[in-house]
């Protein structure tokens, strides 16, 4: 018997990559999408590759908890799922929750999941927190290092606009944003205090948005405790990230133009200035699959007892790097 995965906020770009996935996943279906906007239109006509009979519904927070689903996935703006986890808890408090927006990742009692960094942390919890798009990135572009910086981090994170989402603001306007770069929250960032809390070391980040519609290019600036080799730290990261196929550590700076729509992240530049104490790391992913539902679907699938990678279907367990990879 297929689990049945509800999708509350399917309006977005998130919501609708979700629902391409869930519904190519061999044992989950959509039970339903809730969406206020498009309440009674088919899905089908606005989820290329998706050609289910699914409406979407405008669910009230009842409706969602009382649906009886077996995980409940929430793409929702931060500090809109309160209420909804809430009436959860009430109704069926086995449900699986995964929480997309950032309310739920300073919170002790919810599994942070970014697998390839968290998943031997993971006890069974029905409430699991997705990381932010921006904070994957930092997060496994700096990981590896952890352990030996002299200094914070230093991250310069560049999004595609469709970061910002579908309420339209300056941030998701391709004309204010033709041939600029539109930096924003340079301090205090909500992405900052929780690549630091996850890290326990503090990390320092300064986003900005492109005129691109998808991907993100995060370049962090690392400075180590003792002197190192280029070879010695691209060694680190390729062992730290060994049999991890949403990983893929590269030579070069990888280019945000070549992740998009694809559903890893790569990390490579390793530039080292004179004295070897200084290293440049560059990550790319793209934020509306590994930065949200690629890795929503790494972690329903860890919670249902499925092969982590099934329904995503690039890269395969089977991808070999090319020349110049390691």
């Amino acid at each position: 018997m297929k689990r049945t995965i509800g999708i509350v906020g399917a309006r977005g770009h998130t919501g609708a990559e979700l629902i391409r996935l869930v519904a190519a996943h061999p044992g989950f279906e959509l039970a339903f999408v809730s969406s206020r906007e498009l309440a009674g239109q088919p899905v089908r006509d606005h989820v290329a590759g998706y050609d289910g009979a699914l409406r979407y519904e405008n669910l009230s927070h009842e409706d969602v908890a009382a649906n009886g689903a077996d995980a409940v996935v929430l793409a929702l703006p931060n500090g809109k799922s309160a209420e909804l986890v809430d009436g959860i808890d009430v109704a069926k408090p086995d449900t699986v929750v995964v929480d997309l927006s950032a309310d739920h990742r300073f919170d002790d009692g919810w599994y942070y999941g970014l697998p390839e960094l968290t998943r031997g942390a993971y006890a069974g919890e029905r409430r699991i927190s997705n990381p932010g798009c921006y904070a994957t990135a930092m997060l496994l572009a700096v990981a590896p290092l952890k352990d030996v910086l002299a200094a914070p981090p230093a991250c310069f994170g560049v999004s595609g606009y469709s970061g910002a989402g579908t309420t339209p603001t300056d941030r998701n306007d391709p004309e204010k944003l033709r041939d600029n770069l539109m930096p924003y929250a340079l301090t205090d960032h909500v992405h900052e205090r929780e690549v630091t809390r996850r890290l326990g070391v503090p990390v320092e980040f300064m986003p900005h948005v492109a005129p691109h519609f998808r991907g993100i290019t995060m370049t962090v600036n690392l400075w180590l405790a003792q002197a190192s080799t280029r070879e010695a730290i691209k060694a680190r990261y390729a062992s730290f990230y060994a049999g991890e196929p949403l990983v893929r550590v590269v030579d070069e700076a990888p280019w945000v133009s070549a992740i998009a729509g694809r559903h890893h992240a790569e990390i490579g530049g390793f530039a080292l200035a004179p004295g070897g104490k200084r290293v440049v790391v560059v990550a790319t992913l793209d934020n509306l699959l590994k930065g949200a539902a690629t890795q929503a679907m790494q972690n329903l699938n860890l919670a249902f007892g499925f092969d982590e990678l099934t329904a995503i279907p690039e890269p395969s367990p089977g991808w070999k790097p090319g020349p110049g990879d390691s």
